[in-house]
């Protein structure tokens, strides 16, 4: 599984033993490359530093690291500085991942005509803490929802959000009058408490807003309708009176 870009192809792994030798031993460790399967293993009295080198970030480098921590605490991973459009897209969710897994970091830049190397993070132990603010989403999110309407890992159409299940349900109700309805009549149907807010937002082109808190549905909103009709089969079956799709 590749995971970020590839480097030049002038760039090889073992471009990368030099850097990361010369840095270790300034630390005062004696450094020998290839040992028992390992890219890079040093030595200080009794501790013991293990680097995987590799040019790309990808699971076979993860494998191998993690592997590693059979041997030592001490192991680190060894790639090129990415580019900075890769480490603000791709490197934050790739630091914690090796954070989780105890592993440090190292980048080697050749960017200079001396490679520079940047230690970003040493292990640790990983501590594990959760994001209340995240969690109480997820669990609002949940409550917004009347039932089950995604597949998991479905990219064929938007998703059914507890929002655009709110929305649906004002089109369905709005499709079906003999005319506009205002915010108030619409709650009354038993939309969710934030229709003026969604009427208002019209988020997705839904409504038209024909008067002074007056509201129909637009053509968009009928396609919604046909779109999602197993969402409002769900919640809003169109045998009901007065309904129909």
């Amino acid at each position: 599984m590749q995971l970020c870009g590839d480097r030049p192809e002038k760039l090889r792994e073992t471009d990368l033993f030099p850097p990361v030798r010369n840095f270790l031993e300034r630390q005062g460790y004696t450094v020998q490359g290839e040992v028992e399967g390992c890219d890079v293993v040093a030595k200080k009295g009794d501790t013991l530093l293990i680097v995987e080198l590799k040019l790309n970030f990808n699971t076979s480098l993860l494998v191998q690291a993690t592997d590693r921590l059979r041997l030592t605490d001490l192991v680190y991973v060894a790639l090129p500085q990415p580019t900075r459009r890769a480490w603000r897209q791709n490197w934050p969710g790739y630091q914690q991942l090796l954070r989780r897994l105890e592993l440090g970091l190292m980048l080697v830049s050749f960017s200079m005509a001396v490679p520079r190397l940047e230690v970003v993070f040493d292990p640790q132990p990983f501590q594990q803490r959760r994001h209340s603010r995240r969690q109480q989403a997820v669990f609002q999110e949940l409550a917004g929802r009347s039932g089950s309407y995604n597949l998991g890992g479905s990219t064929r159409r938007q998703l059914v959000t507890a929002y655009r299940e709110a929305a649906l349900l004002i089109a369905w109700h709005l499709a079906a009058a003999p005319g506009p309805l205002t915010p108030r009549a619409l709650r009354q149907l038993g939309t969710s408490p934030e229709t003026s807010r969604i009427l208002y937002n019209n988020y997705y082109g839904w409504f038209h807003r024909v008067g002074h808190g007056l509201y129909e549905i637009s053509e968009a909103g009928k396609q919604a309708l046909v779109t999602y009709r197993d969402v409002i089969e769900y919640f809003a079956p169109p045998t009901s009176p007065g309904h129909a799709l």
